[in-house]
């Protein structure tokens, strides 16, 4: 319980440093996909922006249990243990939450697929630490 703790705050940690360099660098980077945000189909409530802080702490731990309880069928090295988490995220838990989204929602494919990548990152990054952390 307690690996699962402190592996847990530290990839909250690092999920959390990940988002907020993503608000900083998306509109540098993809201008096009920042400016969508600005579109009517999403929130533009101020008091409900601290849930997109709050995911990558959920989303830490809730990886940090998954990890525990899954660790010992993913093989190789530290970083091929986190592609393979990161994988596994994108496959079971962001591949259909982005499927139901872009059916549901006016939102392009573009920034679906961001969304996508960032799912994939956010699952590597948290099972490379659980790999470093639980060796």
């Amino acid at each position: 319980m307690n690996k699962i703790i402190s592996s847990g705050l530290v990839a909250a940690s690092v999920l959390l440093g990940l988002a907020f360099l993503s608000i900083k660098l998306l509109p540098v980077i993809m201008p096009a996909v920042a400016e969508e945000y600005y579109k009517p189909v999403f929130v533009n409530d101020e008091t409900r922006n601290l849930f997109y802080f709050v995911h990558p702490v959920v989303l830490a731990f809730a990886l940090a249990w998954f990890w525990n309880r899954f660790k010992g069928v993913l093989n190789g090295n530290w970083l091929v243990q986190g592609l393979e988490m990161g994988l596994i995220y994108l496959i079971v838990a962001t591949l259909p939450a982005m499927i139901i989204i872009y059916s549901a929602i006016d939102v392009s494919i573009t920034v679906v697929g961001t969304w996508l990548l960032y799912g994939f990152v956010q699952g590597t990054l948290a099972g490379i630490v659980f790999s470093r952390m639980h060796a």
